[in-house]
This record gives structure tokens, sequence and C-alpha cells, in this order.
């Protein structure tokens, strides 16, 4: 069974709620948060981690290398996997999984969906956009208007869905460009005839 959902941790349950209490704190140390942790196969199974950083400036791949130093060294010694396994670190991505309250909150007029573990007015999956998030309950707007609230803890996954306001809210800021709003280039580029 799941545990009740802090802003800023994970839902996890069973051997990733195990795994998520063992790294997070080394995570924290390093300025990362962790935004996901898998468990994927059995005959060697695969330990995906998904990770932000605490500053909320763009993961890279050194940022990635730094984790995967980390939590290898601590599922090393910890050992909550018997046999070989893989680790596989990565960042949330444009289209993240919707883990904590705080990425509800953080997203809050961009589209998501979500599929219930169990369902809720009938039905187990929804679409919509994110409304808002409590510790509690994440509020949805669905595409006929209605607004729904689903508990959290009910929540199997949820993820955002690539749009190009997500993307245009998500990009890094460009400081190596330097646009004058006066000049009719600065509305975007030309195209030949």
């Amino acid at each position: 069974m799941t545990r009740p959902v802090a802003a800023d941790e994970p839902n996890h349950s069973g051997l990733e709620a195990k795994i998520a209490g063992m790294i997070t704190p080394q995570l924290m140390h390093l300025g990362y948060d962790l935004v996901r942790i898998a468990v994927l196969g059995r005959e060697r199974p695969t330990v995906q981690v998904m990770a932000d950083r605490a500053d909320g400036s763009q993961i890279s791949v050194d940022d990635c290398e730094r984790i995967t130093h980390a939590v290898s060294a601590v599922l090393d010694v910890e050992d909550p996997l018997p046999g070989a396994w893989t680790l596989e670190v990565s960042s949330a991505g444009i289209d993240r999984p919707l883990t904590r309250v705080k990425d509800w909150v953080r997203f809050a007029g961009h589209q998501a969906r979500v599929e219930m573990l169990m369902p809720h007015d009938g039905r187990r999956r929804f679409t919509g956009i994110i409304l808002s998030a409590d510790d509690t309950h994440a509020r949805l707007r669905l595409d006929d208007g209605t607004d729904v609230e689903l508990p959290l803890n009910d929540v199997r996954r949820a993820k955002l869905l690539l749009t190009d306001a997500l993307i245009a809210a998500t990009a890094p800021a460009r400081s190596d460009i330097d646009i004058d709003p006066t000049q009719p280039e600065a509305a975007g580029p030309k195209l030949a005839n």
C-alpha cells in the first residue's frame, strides 16, 4: 500500500519506497530532488532513477553521472536487490511524470493524463488541465469543462502531455541571443519565397 504523499516527496511503495528512502538523503546532499524510482524486471532488475536539480535548473549529463555514482555507492552498501542489477539515471524530461505535490502545483495550467488505481466517478483515466493540488488531491479541468478532484494516494501514474505551451514554459532562457523588439526580425524568422 502507498503511504501519504508529502509535497516534496514522490509517492512510492514496496521496494521502490525502500530504495527511495536509502538514496534521497544523498541526492539532497548533492543538490538534487528525487522525482521517481522504478524497479523493472526480475532476472536482472533495472533500477530507474529520475531526478531534478533542487535549484530548478535543467539537469545535465554531468548531473546524471554524479547521481549515478552516488546512487550506485549507496545501493552497493545497502544491497536492497539480490544479485546483479542495472542502474539507469535520467532527468524527468519535458513530459515528466507528476509524482510530487509540488510538480502538480508547478505545472498548473498544463495538460496531464492520469491513471487511477481504482475507479473514481466510474473512470480510471482522466485527461485535462491541471488546476491545483494539495497534500491530498489533484484537481483537473476535463475536456468537457467539468472539474474533478483526484485523491493523490489513488493515482497509479500521472504525467504531463507534451504540448507547445509546455515546451515553451520549460525551455531554458537563452541569454546568448540579443533581440531588438523594435526590429521586424524579432517577430521570428522569415521564409524565402
